[in-house]
Formats: C-alpha cells, sequence, structure tokens
C-alpha cells in the first residue's frame, strides 16, 4: 500500500490517536501518562492535535507550555533518558506505519527535537 505524506489536521489526528493508543498501553511508559500524569485524553488529545498542526503546518492553535508540564511531572517521577526513547520509537513507529514525504520527515526531525529539549530541560535543576 502507497502511503501518503501529513496533509491536514485529520491526518494529524490520525496520527496522534494512533501514536496515544500505543503509549497508554506501552508497558515503559504507559504506567506515566496513565498512572502519574493521570491524562485526561479527551482533554489531552485535542491540545496534542493543535500542538502538531502548529508544528508541522504554522497553525496558531496551540496555547500551551510544554517544559512546565514536563518539568511538573519530572518532580513526581523522574523521566529517565529510556522513556524519552521508547516515546520517540512509538512515535517514529507509528508515523512510519501511516505516513511518508517530505511532512512526515520533518514530524521525524521535531520529534527528536521535542525529546530532546525536553530530556535536557527536565534533566536540570
Amino acid at each position: 500500500m502507497m502511503k501518503r505524506d501529513l496533509e491536514n489536521r485529520e491526518d494529524i489526528r490520525l496520527l496522534i490517536d494512533s501514536f496515544y493508543t500505543r503509549v497508554r498501553h506501552d508497558e515503559l511508559i504507559g504506567p506515566i501518562f496513565n498512572d502519574v500524569a493521570k491524562v485526561d485524553w479527551e482533554h489531552h488529545l485535542p491540545v496534542m492535535y493543535d500542538f502538531w498542526e502548529g508544528v508541522l503546518f504554522q497553525s496558531a492553535n496551540y496555547t500551551g507550555n510544554p517544559m512546565r508540564i514536563h518539568k511538573q511531572l519530572n518532580e513526581k517521577f523522574p523521566l529517565e533518558q529510556e522513556h524519552f526513547e521508547r516515546w520517540l520509537q512509538i512515535f517514529r513507529e507509528t508515523l512510519d506505519e501511516h505516513f511518508e514525504g517530505p511532512v512526515a520527515e520533518r514530524a521525524r526531525q521535531r520529534a527528536l527535537s521535542i525529546a530532546t529539549m525536553i530530556r535536557i530541560k527536565t534533566s536540570q535543576g
């Protein structure tokens, strides 16, 4: 089956819904989302659609502060390199399953940048 590139918010929704379904059931990072952060998925998923739509298509819908949220989470449960690596692995696998092309590649690169920056910032006191 020929994959296509990410083109719009509906594509982002497919990517994010598929990604977080995997995250929720992952043995390593699922408990962080489900038990520690106690993510309200009904609220969180649309926020993530806005975030990734901004990252990939320069929309201005996202208004959150991901660094603050992840620093607060890190205070409750220390986020380690293995957690970021697993998050990134799941993101890449989900992306590869559904999409390919320049925007998909940009998503791959941005996910790496985001994971790296959050890891650096949360490991600093």
